[in-house]
């Protein structure tokens, strides 16, 4: 019963003590704006709003006089272009003085959002995108300096839960052409949440972090408004109960998983979807112990049936709070050169493939002409809890096999962090004819390269007897 007790124990006993801030802005972008992110959409600009975009932070300091850790959430879809990105995160750092591992940009991987790519600013709408990427800098910054004025002594504590809003997406085609984006019933999907509670010396939740990995794919071309697509819903349900706390989305490892449902213009199934989330975070959030306290086992009783006693306990959380970045060479496809693409584009009249080597070129840019690429990995430990993260749209297994090799903590794992290259599927796929592999500028294998490597950061941070 000891061994069973103290697995226990350490299981609950995940929460984190230091200083935090937390601060939410809008950062909806200009109707008007050129948000064509579906190659099958017939408009490109924006006509209206469904609900507004967000940005949202939290800070973390195990003291005043440590260093500061900042983690910050926006309802917007992927960077074509790493300029636009190193931009932003080197303003943030700069101002702050922030070490690079310190950092975390997580976008929501919405399809509903505006384009973020400067050099689309001579597309339809396009002259918004510039000025609105100004906007983004202006308002992260400002988001951490209201976060840091109203800091004070918190704990962020930790609960997994579930939710089937995600199911796996990779369909084999019924007419035999390789594979389809679509719903698989004939797959399973990684169901894991994690929520994260910030809670404040009056044990007042100010603060909530949503860890999910489902594609925010519900909305699509059909759609003409700008929407953080099921997030919206998600987190107005999560409000209901937290007095309107803002709460930070971290995309979880979902490559192969979105909706069942989704393609649609309809914005009610986007919120439908929301809700279903939210109240699966209302589930986890009312499961978790009171702040500051853990069950604990008291002593048995005998009532008819010998019974356990379980009551809950106070216990201080811990203080630890480190990060690292890991560097990880991925080999790359063989690639079309830039100039190729660029006369590919030139010559294209499809508006589909057009889009698509438009994207290309994207890539093609951010990897380089080499035959690998340099991506890192962000791993920061909060207490006894982990969170990996890295810029690329990995499969579900890099999550699934992190959380089993560390099972014995909670562990996030983020997609879309600090940048974006492509996908991450397992090596098996490689012989598919599917869109994950021909989207990928990166080989195969890279995924367990990613996943291997991570596993060693992970354990540097935390004791050896973790990686079994």
């Amino acid at each position: 019963m000891k061994d069973m007790t103290e697995k226990i124990n350490h299981l609950e006993d995940t929460a984190f003590s230091g200083w935090m801030g937390i601060a939410r802005e809008d950062i909806t972008p200009p109707t008007g704006i050129y948000n064509r992110n579906w190659g099958a959409a017939k408009r490109s600009v924006a006509t209206g709003v469904h609900k507004p975009l967000q940005l949202n932070c939290l800070t973390l300091q195990k003291t005043l006089s440590e260093p500061l850790f900042v983690m910050i959430t926006m309802d917007l879809g992927w960077w074509k272009g790493a300029a636009d990105e190193k931009e932003l995160r080197q303003a943030i750092i700069n101002e702050f003085r922030l070490a690079e591992s310190n950092l975390l940009i997580c976008l929501s991987h919405t399809h509903a959002g505006p384009v973020i790519f400067s050099e689309d600013a001579d597309k339809e709408g396009g002259e918004f995108i510039v000025p609105y990427l100004a906007v983004i800098k202006e308002k992260a910054i400002k988001s951490i300096q209201c976060a840091l004025a109203s800091r004070a002594v918190c704990t962020l504590s930790w609960q997994y839960g579930r939710c089937d809003l995600a199911a796996n997406r990779d369909l084999p085609d019924p007419e035999g052409e390789g594979y389809l984006v679509g719903y698989h019933p004939g797959q399973s999907a990684d169901d894991i949440l994690l929520i994260g509670r910030v809670t404040d010396a009056s044990k007042n939740i100010v603060g909530t972090i949503v860890n999910y990995a489902c594609h925010p794919t519900t909305l699509a071309w059909e759609n003409q408004l700008l929407s953080p697509d099921y997030i919206g819903a998600m987190r107005e349900v999560i409000g209901s109960r937290t007095n309107n706390a803002p709460c930070l989305f971290l995309q979880g490892a979902s490559g192969e998983l979105a909706p069942k449902i989704q393609y649609t213009g309809d914005c009610e199934i986007a919120d439908r979807h929301g809700r279903q989330l939210g109240y699966a975070v209302l589930s986890a959030l009312e499961s978790m112990p009171t702040p500051n306290m853990k069950p604990a086992y008291q002593h048995k009783l005998q009532s008819g049936a010998p019974l356990a006693i379980w009551k809950e306990e106070r216990y201080e959380p811990s203080t630890i709070l480190q990060s690292s970045m890991v560097w990880v060479d991925l080999p790359l496809k063989p690639l079309a050169a830039l100039s190729d693409i660029e006369q590919q584009i030139t010559a294209c009249k499809d508006p589909v493939l057009k889009e698509r080597l438009w994207r290309s070129r994207g890539i093609r840019i951010t990897v380089g002409e080499g035959e690998t690429f340099t991506t890192p990995i962000w791993i920061w430990r909060i207490g006894e809890v982990i969170l990996a993260a890295q810029p690329n749209e990995t499969y579900s297994d890099f999550q699934t096999i992190i959380r089993e090799h560390f099972s014995n903590r909670k562990v996030a794992v983020l997609n879309m962090v600090n940048g974006y290259t492509g996908y991450l599927p397992p090596a098996e796929m490689y012989s598919r004819n599917q869109y994950a592999v021909w989207q990928t500028p990166f080989g195969s294998g890279s995924l367990e390269i990613l996943t291997e490597t991570t596993l060693r950061g992970i354990s540097s941070l935390v004791t050896n007897d973790d990686l079994k």
